[in-house]
């Protein structure tokens, strides 16, 4: 796994688990929608980039990744804010992070469309030896 790849993976299990220690907040201490919407977003964005990080279709993705998880971050800490401290995280903060991930998600699926003529230009793949079943690297040979 490239590095971009294992950050993606950390950062959506820390957002993971941010989401439900929120959404646990939202129900015990009165969070209200904001913190119940935070929540969800974090949770759903972690696993969207769990899958981002899974799929080897280059670097784009994983770049697109980290702007999603940006944004998703900045979205949610400004709601958390307003849920728990009852102020902005900074102006505009929300505007902003959610903006961020509408572009985002919009990248990603452009790197997508893109993939097959960026494939080998700018691939965090591409320096993956094939394994066989048991993890060993296959030579050119076999």
């Amino acid at each position: 796994m490239a590095p971009i790849q294992r950050f993606l993976v950390v950062l959506a299990a820390l957002m993971g688990a941010s989401g439900v220690a929120l959404a646990a907040a939202a129900a015990h201490v009165d969070g209200g929608e904001f913190a119940r919407t935070a929540a969800l977003f974090l949770i759903l964005h972690a696993a969207t980039l769990i899958a981002v990080s899974a799929h080897r279709a280059g670097l784009w993705p994983s770049v697109a990744g980290l702007a999603l998880a940006a944004g998703a971050i900045l979205f949610c800490a400004d709601l958390s804010a307003r849920a728990f401290l009852g102020a902005r995280l900074f102006p505009y903060a929300a505007p902003i992070g959610g903006s961020l991930m509408i572009l985002a998600w919009l990248a990603l699926a452009l790197s997508f469309v893109l993939a097959p003529r960026l494939v080998g230009r700018a691939s965090i793949g591409a320096d993956f030896a094939p394994v066989d079943a048991r993890g060993t690297a296959k030579s050119a040979d076999s």
